[in-house]
């Protein structure tokens, strides 16, 4: 079979086709097959898989270090396709290389990840081929991508993972973490914010071992690129500190290839390779216009197009005789070999390094050490108390000296979120350049919230724990990692503060009101407020038992007071996401419910109102995900159904608290934004003192 070109389909400035009449079979059967995935599905886009496939094949044959049969070798490369949209084009090739499917729990089994009828369910309930790629979903997807720039941003963080476990431990003669990231990506994902961010930071560390190949095809839904991208992304990535080099015709894989292996030499670079492509290449009456982009090519411009490839019109989802031999014997063979060689190598390094070689079999299989949690330290009362922030800063210590992957940083915000490890050794992520070591564990974002949340999925998903932090309204910034977070099941650490309007007199703009009910809807995703020192403690305790669900801790600037837990009940309860805190003698007239620094507020009306002979009980909820998935029995029982008299003190958005608060219970929050003041001007405004607490709760207790 042979591939007809004619002059229309030639990517600008190119020649002919460099490739071998297998090759080209390969790269057709790729292109047909997405083609038909997305005219089955009526829905999909089919124009970007014609034009990435050449790249992609030739990547995947002859130099991704990647072993199909075990999709977790750690020593693998990484594979990213940043523009999830041409997913037809990933399934094609985990069909293709013959991936081995993985279950849930992580054990890969001796079946494939996907089968000709997976791709024939393109799209489909219950499908293993979604309409854009899922981690954990498919074997062969390394992270969830779809919105634009994210799987762009992830890589470094990829990258930034390897590099760090290199570090700590590769030993000489024992390379176990030298891999390369490969991230492919399109004008979408040029144009989008966070790619910017994470290019920046990626050149500013030298992340050697990053390549992104970006397919310059100059189309996107509305028409050409002109219309809104006419910069050079080149120069831009030049300034970024990148290696760019250039691909002038898509279809010569032997360029592809050079290009590709430049790019592996270079170590003190990140690398963009830009690609010039058509999309929709091979498509007789599509090829390079916006209607190949996001719709099926129809009927009867499969039909041609296939004819135009050297495919039989009439058959679908076709693979001709020899191609899945071929593929087995490229990355096949080599990924098989190179994994066998690794996994020998561990085997003498255990026993050389027995402490590390334990290390890496627990981030292996995602273990946490042993002893993490022996420095967690008791708060003792006090009354004046300690800001959530602070005591959280503790404790992030104390656990991360006996966690050694637990890495992070903060948005340039490190000594107001208190998220520095202070500890000996602690060290911070920065080639030697700039007076640091990949080996660091903290790590500095710059201003770049939106990269910083998406990196952090991607250190994730290499294995190390990773946290990130900010002031709570920049989360605003970070929605897109952190529902991708959920999504994926990552048990990223997403550690906020300044967690009100306590912060202020910085005034609204810094003031996060409606922050707090768009997490607590987030599926997937834990959201804590916790209302002391030890009650940060137990949160801290919660967060990093998580295997499969990010956690948002949520801080204060201001101090709370150290409740005495010999009064009230043990901060244990945070667990469950809520509980009793303090109780009245028989069945209460009046529940307070509270979190985070309103609690020591609801203890102090608690008080007073059971001086007054009011029957009261005080609920701590710092967490409504946690609460919501315990038994019936114990939500009723910490907040029965026939108490109807109840309050809700939490300086923030009102919204959702009507499912504790009850239709006929008090909700003292927040009903539009802040303002700018100090804070002991601002509670009386806003209605947070212990006498409108307490006003409330009289008026509830009546109703017993």
């Amino acid at each position: 079979m042979r591939s007809f070109l004619n002059g229309s389909l030639r990517a600008p400035d190119g020649g002919a086709a460099s490739a071998s009449d297998i090759d080209q079979l390969c790269i057709n059967t790729i292109r047909t097959l997405a083609i038909d995935g997305v005219q089955k599905a009526n829905s999909g886009h089919p124009g970007t898989p014609m034009g990435l496939a050449p790249a992609t094949y030739t990547l995947w044959q002859n130099l991704l270090k990647y072993d199909p049969a075990d999709p977790l070798w750690p020593g693998r490369d990484r594979f990213v396709l940043s523009g999830g949209h041409a997913s037809m084009l990933l399934y094609s090739v985990i069909y293709l290389t013959g991936i081995h499917n993985v279950t849930h729990e992580g054990k890969v089994q001796n079946e494939p990840a996907l089968t000709i009828q997976d791709l024939e369910s393109f799209r489909q309930y219950n499908s293993k081929t979604p309409g854009h790629p899922e981690y954990r979903h498919t074997a062969g997807v390394e992270t969830t991508t779809g919105p634009l720039g994210q799987g762009c941003a992830n890589s470094v963080g990829m990258a930034m993972a390897q590099l760090w476990l290199a570090t700590h431990y590769n030993k000489p003669n024992f390379p176990l973490f030298d891999y390369n990231v490969y991230a492919f990506c399109g004008d979408g994902d040029m144009m989008e914010g966070v790619v910017s961010e994470a290019a920046s930071l990626a050149g500013h560390l030298k992340l050697g071992n990053l390549i992104w190949l970006y397919d310059r095809n100059k189309i996107s839904i509305e028409g050409s690129t002109d219309l809104a991208f006419t910069e050079d992304v080149g120069k831009r990535f030049e300034a970024y500190g990148w290696q760019v080099l250039e691909v002038k015709d898509a279809n010569n894989i032997a360029d592809i290839k050079a290009k590709l292996e430049e790019g592996r030499k270079e170590t003190q670079r990140p690398t963009l390779i830009i690609q010039h492509s058509v999309i929709g290449f091979g498509s007789p009456h599509k090829a390079g216009k916006a209607s190949a982009h996001g719709e099926p090519l129809g009927v009867d411009e499969v039909a041609e197009t296939k004819k135009n490839l050297g495919f039989p019109a009439d058959k679908t989802f076709y693979v001709p005789d020899g191609v899945l031999e071929h593929f087995k014997k490229g990355v096949g063979a080599r990924g098989a070999a190179a994994r066998k060689k690794w996994y020998e190598l561990f085997e003498a390094y255990k026993k050389e390094f027995p402490e590390l070689g334990q290390q890496v079999e627990d981030i292996i299989h995602h273990r946490l050490p042993k002893g993490w949690d022996k420095d967690i330290p008791v708060f003792e009362t006090d009354e004046k108390g300690v800001a959530s922030r602070a005591s959280s800063g503790k404790v992030l210590n104390a656990i991360a000296k006996n966690y050694p992957w637990l890495i992070g940083g903060a948005a340039d915000l490190a000594p107001s979120t208190k998220t520095d490890l202070t500890f000996e050794g602690a060290g911070s992520f920065q080639p030697k350049e700039w007076n640091g070591t990949y080996g660091g564990r903290n790590l500095h974002f710059g201003v770049r919230e939106h990269a910083m949340g998406s990196i952090a999925n991607g250190l994730t998903v290499s294995g190390v724990r990773a946290y990130c932090s900010g002031f709570f309204i920049f989360s605003d910034y970070m929605k897109p990692p952190i529902r991708l977070s959920a999504l994926m099941g990552l048990p990223v650490i997403y550690i906020f503060t300044h967690d009100s309007i306590g912060v202020g007199e910085d005034g609204p703009t810094h003031q996060p009101i409606e922050q707090l009910i768009q997490f607590r809807a987030t599926p997937g995703l834990i959201t804590l407020r916790p209302g002391d020192a030890n009650e940060v403690a137990e949160a801290w305790r919660v967060t990093v038992t998580q295997q499969h669900k990010p956690v948002c801790l949520v801080l204060s600037r201001q101090e709370q007071p150290t409740l005495d837990r010999k009064k009230y009940a043990s901060a244990s309860g945070v667990a469950k996401g809520a509980y009793v805190l303090a109780d009245s003698n028989g069945k209460p007239d009046v529940i307070l419910i509270a979190t985070g620094t309103e609690l020591g507020l609801a203890v102090k009306a608690y008080e007073k109102l059971t001086q007054e002979g009011i029957k009261v009980r005080v609920v701590s909820m710092p967490s409504w995900d946690l609460f919501e998935a315990q038994p019936q029995s114990y939500r009723e029982s910490v907040l029965p159904p026939d108490v109807k008299g109840r309050v809700v003190v939490e300086m923030a958005s009102a919204i959702g608290w009507e499912r504790y608060a009850g239709t006929t219970g008090a909700i003292i929050a927040m009903h539009g934004f802040g303002a700018s003041a100090p804070l002991k001007n601002l509670l009386p405004h806003f209605g947070f003192t212990e006498e409108a607490v307490l006003k409330a709760a009289r008026e509830q207790a009546k109703k017993a």
